[in-house]
């Protein structure tokens, strides 16, 4: 979990659902993806109903650009109708300076205050995906691994969190507690790999950040996210950042990115170990370790940079 280091304004929005699609434009959902752009959400099911060619079109008709988790901030700097066009702070992008742009339903965002939602502790997600309850007991949300959301209250079995709807609660062994000045621990390469094997078999999901979708760069922004490193969101921006590392040199956690000749970057995994990479290949495939040796990822292997051990969070 990085240090909320970002810039925002005292007063932004959060998303309100457990995972808030970006889209290109307000145009961009089909009836198909009512599931994705109400409030409550239902991802999981989302993507279940969506048949192969549904979600090569997400890509092929460039109608996805990221998204958010529950609680992720975003700054609404336009609103068309129902839609808001938005950027996200917390992943970096060329797109914009500011953060990761595209638009957002408005009913799936909560404004909230910098004074109130900025607690000195925060609470993550550790498992793949928790339910959110109240005070009760009873289940409201499904949340994705690597929520964040402010801890007002530490009890012996739960968390309690400040959520965009009010009052919420965790069971306390499936969160990690830290400070939000801080920022979580800083961990090293083989934990990138360990909490990144966790989803070996989760398909590919363009655009994916979430433990019910990840694509290859927000798969490796995810791990990242959750050993104490922010990077950039897309491959070719996370190519730019971190510590050079020679071909030879490679150590587990080490991003490896790949190209077609002299073209832009089109991949990133990460290096398992023993010549082999883990990632989430592409729309059909599940995340998986491969070796590269005689592979077409051998021959498009053009750079390797390390974030684990290097600059501040």
């Amino acid at each position: 979990m990085f240090k909320h280091s970002f810039p925002l304004p005292e007063t932004f929005h959060v998303s309100s659902v457990q995972v808030a699609t970006i889209w290109t434009e307000p145009e961009s959902p089909r009836l198909i993806d009512e599931l994705a752009t109400g409030n409550p959400t239902d991802i999981k099911r989302w993507l279940e109903e969506l048949s192969k060619e549904e979600k090569l079109a997400l890509i092929s008709e460039d109608r996805i650009q990221t998204q958010i988790l529950y609680g992720e901030a975003v700054v609404v700097t336009e609103v068309r109708g129902d839609w808001a066009q938005v950027y996200v702070p917390s992943q970096p992008s060329r797109k914009d300076k500011r953060g990761y742009p595209g638009w957002v339903p408005l009913s799936q965002l909560k404004q909230v205050s910098r004074k109130t939602w900025f607690q000195p502790e925060m609470a993550a997600v550790k498992l793949e995906s928790v339910w959110l309850e109240n005070e009760a007991g009873e289940k409201l949300i499904h949340l994705s691994y690597m929520t964040c959301l402010p801890v007002q209250n530490v009890g012996a079995d739960r968390v309690e969190v400040a959520t965009p709807q009010g009052k919420g609660y965790l069971p306390k062994e499936a969160v990690e507690l830290f400070l939000t000045e801080d920022g979580g621990e800083r961990k090293p390469g083989q934990s990138i790999i360990d909490s990144a094997a966790k989803f070996i078999g989760l398909e590919y999901l363009w655009g994916g950040m979430s433990a019910f979708g990840y694509d290859c760069s927000g798969f490796t922004y995810g791990m990242h996210k959750a050993n104490g490193y922010q990077i950039s969101r897309d491959a070719s921006d996370q190519a730019e950042g971190g510590k050079d590392v020679s071909l030879d040199e490679l150590m587990p956690g080490d991003l490896l990115f790949f190209a077609k000749g002299k073209a832009r970057i089109h991949h990133v995994g990460i290096y398992y170990g023993d010549g082999k990479m883990l990632h989430a290949p592409s729309t059909g495939k599940g995340i998986e370790i491969v070796s590269l040796a005689g592979t077409k990822h051998e021959q498009q292997l053009c750079s390797a940079r390390r974030y684990w051990d290097v600059g501040e969070k």
